[in-house]
């Protein structure tokens, strides 16, 4: 478990302990100052200092532009440092609340869903057209993130569960939530325009209108969140100690959380969900507060948590304008900065996870399932195939023009109609693409789940799909109109590099699963800042066709783009299928391998790199689809047992089972409309996640 390196409730006694507290806070806010003030000056006009300080003090002597100066001021960017300021300070206290709750420094607005689960309910009020006064808009936001926020901390038993669970549990709840979001901005392009860069939090405001409706709601929540700092202290003692002390604990944790989501839902609706402030800030003020021991006691913390958040806001914003050309800066937002700084902090955090023996391989006895007899799994595996053949015939004849089993005759002999060669035509390589993607992501979620020893890993959370969508989409956008074997190989090329990475940072102190998943966590939310990058600089007005590709889709799919994914499954299927022994192995834990004489770092990044390299190739025939790398190998688990001998083709069988099914329906349910498959898996995978989650509960 990581430390947080406070003691809560240090009391201030001697006037040099106050001299330093004071000091803190008087660097904090003059560092604030300063960056307020090159704030100011930063945008597309130019405006000096001396003009800025005509436009603030009226006494000052005018020479003629302190009227324009003080236009372009309140119109823009006035407002836009009140929005960074107010959800800096409101995600600071939000985070430092919720890390106290759990006794936990990895839990935030964002590593708990909150972000995520009010992003989606603004997008889906937003989606059907319904426009809601800001109150009620924030509302909305607040029920959302407190749903998503309590799922995720009842299946990790408030963080009890240890830091892994709690980091994987919300950045899969927040996949989900990001899946239906975008599958929203996809249906319904008109009613949701601009909400995929503010996705990433921007502090852009046209007037201070919304700032000024959501500080009162801001203030509520920072007054209720310091009335609680007492309590907070004693519950840092340990249940049983606050309880002894008269603290409801229950209680105080309940209030805590509801307030740290207020405060989040409400800097979401100003701005959207600007990623990871609310776990650097106070990380960064629990690390002053190691040097000043006073400042651990929470009347103290939690202000310095808000005054570091609003420094982190305003310093990305400021950052992100020095380095972005000012006319590209108002597109960009500011979330993709503090997203990789936040990211930053994850992995330096689960850098320093320490191994706990045994019980870190707790979350992976979920890859363990119940031993099958032989007439089983060969039954099992009958009924997949039949099952799999009627995938695929029915993805032939269903779509926006239906046809028949002897239109398909006809067409196969070259002597079919002009509109249904026409519909088959297109719609083939569609069906390939689905059931070989999908068999791909099924494998090398297999794969991952058996190195981390956890069933609730996949490829989307440890940046390998991530990595492989930066790489495809840049080459996209930059060049559109290329071949799929140049999308092919940058994708597998960053995918590799991003795995590298969680790798090589995991291996600094040995690679535990639990540091393998942190890692690649946090690199993860780091590659999608840099997705939303690209996007918004390259082709902002474009957008649909990154939503298509994140969503997962096979719209437009050709045999060109499948055949990567096809070579790719002829020589992993095999490689994986001869290593299976090793892969149960190394599913077991840390020791048994190595007494077994298995190289267990090397077979691990074999296994990884393959994994990686058909993420990259499933991306290139589906997108970045979601959730099938990780309901595939659970379930086949669950049919036919842990032993990958039987697994690995049960779950290939159903990863392209589930996408084909998914495609299908996806082209059938709202004909001629057509949804991306990545909602349909989302739709399947979502309650399977969440009930897997339930279920291993009591295990973790």
């Amino acid at each position: 478990m990581l430390q947080t390196g406070t003691r809560p409730g240090t009391p201030v006694t001697s006037g040099r302990t106050r001299l330093g507290v004071l000091g803190v806070f008087v660097l904090g806010l003059a560092l604030l100052l300063a960056l307020s003030a090159v704030h100011l000056l930063q945008g597309t006009a130019r405006l000096s200092v001396g003009e800025l300080v005509r436009a603030v003090l009226p006494w000052v002597d005018d020479d003629g532009t302190r009227a324009q100066a003080v236009a372009v001021l309140v119109a823009s960017r006035v407002p836009r440092l009140i929005a960074a300021l107010l959800v800096g300070l409101a995600l600071g206290f939000a985070g430092c609340a919720l890390q106290s709750v759990a006794r936990n420094p990895l839990t935030s607005p964002d590593t708990v869903a909150v972000n995520a689960g009010a992003y989606v309910s603004v997008v889906a009020v937003a989606a059907f057209g319904i426009s809601l006064p800001f109150y009620a808009n924030g509302f909305v936001a607040f029920v959302g993130g407190l749903a998503a926020s309590g799922l995720v901390l009842l299946v990790a038993r408030g963080g009890a569960a240890g830091p892994t669970r709690l980091v994987l549990a919300g950045s899969a709840v927040a996949l989900a939530l990001n899946s239906l979001t975008t599958v929203l901005l996809m249906l319904f392009p008109e009613n949701t325009i601009g909400l995929f860069a503010w996705g990433s939090g921007s502090t852009v405001q046209s007037g201070t209108r919304l700032v000024m409706l959501a500080t009162p709601i801001a203030v509520l929540g920072v007054l209720g969140t310091i009335l609680l700092a007492h309590r907070l202290d004693v519950l840092g003692l340990g249940d049983d100690h606050a309880r002894v002390l008269g603290v409801d604990v229950r209680r105080t944790r309940v209030i805590a959380v509801v307030l740290a989501v207020l405060l989040s839902a409400t800097a979401v609706t100003v701005t959207g969900p600007i990623g990871f402030v609310g776990l650097c800030a106070p990380v960064i003020a629990r690390f002053v507060a190691r040097r000043v021991p006073s400042l651990s006691n929470h009347a103290l913390l939690l202000p310095l948590s808000g005054v570091t958040g609003a420094v982190t806001v305003v310093g990305a914003d400021v950052l992100l304008r020095l380095i972005v050309p000012a006319d590209v800066s108002v597109s960009v937002p500011t979330g993709v900065i503090t997203t990789m700084a936040g990211a930053t902090v994850l992995v330096w955090l689960a850098r320093r996870l320490r191994d706990s023996g045994p019980s870190a391989a707790v979350p992976g006895r979920g890859t363990h399932g119940t031993v099958r007899s032989r007439r089983w799994v060969v039954t099992t595996g009958v009924v997949l195939v039949v099952a799999l053949i009627g995938a695929f015939v029915a993805a032939l004849l269903l779509g926006e023009r239906m046809v028949l089993l002897g239109d398909v005759a006809n067409w196969w002999r070259g002597t079919a109609g002009r509109e249904v060669a026409f519909a088959l035509d297109i719609r083939w390589p569609r069906v390939l693409a689905a059931l070989l993607g999908g068999a791909a992501l099924a494998l090398a979620g297999t794969i991952v789940q058996a190195v981390c020893r956890n069933p609730l890993a996949e490829p989307a959370l440890l940046g390998v799909t991530p990595g492989a969508s930066i790489g495809a989409l840049a080459v996209v956008m930059l060049l559109p109109g290329i071949g799929i074997w140049p999308v092919m190989g940058v994708a597998t090329l960053v995918a590799l590099a991003t795995f590298a990475l969680v790798y090589r940072l995991a291996t600094g102190r040995g690679a535990s699963s639990d540091r393998i998943v942190l890692i690649g966590i946090g690199v993860s939310q780091a590659a999608v800042a840099v997705t939303t990058l690209v996007v918004v600089t390259v082709s902002p007005w474009n957008t649909n066709l990154a939503l298509t590709w994140l969503a997962g889709s096979t719209y437009g799919r050709t045999l060109s783009q499948i055949a990567p994914v096809a070579v790719c499954l002829l020589i992993a299927l095999p490689l994986a299928y001869i290593g299976a022994r090793t892969l149960d192995l190394v599913a077991l834990d840390e020791d048994v391998p190595r007494v077994l004489g298995v190289p267990l770092d090397r077979a691990r990044l074999a296994f990884l790199t393959l994994a990686a390299v058909l993420t990259a190739a499933a991306a290139c025939a589906v997108g970045a689809l979601a959730f099938v790398g990780l309901v595939a190998p659970h379930a086949a688990r669950a049919l036919v047992g842990a032993r990958h001998a039987a697994a690995i083709p049960v779950a290939v069988g159903l990863g392209a089972l589930l996408v084909s099914v998914a495609d299908t329906l996806g082209r059938t349910a709202l004909a001629p409309t057509q949804i991306a498959a990545g909602l349909v898996t989302a739709m399947i995978g979502a309650p399977y996640f969440v009930w897997l989650l339930w279920r291993t509960r009591a295990a973790a």
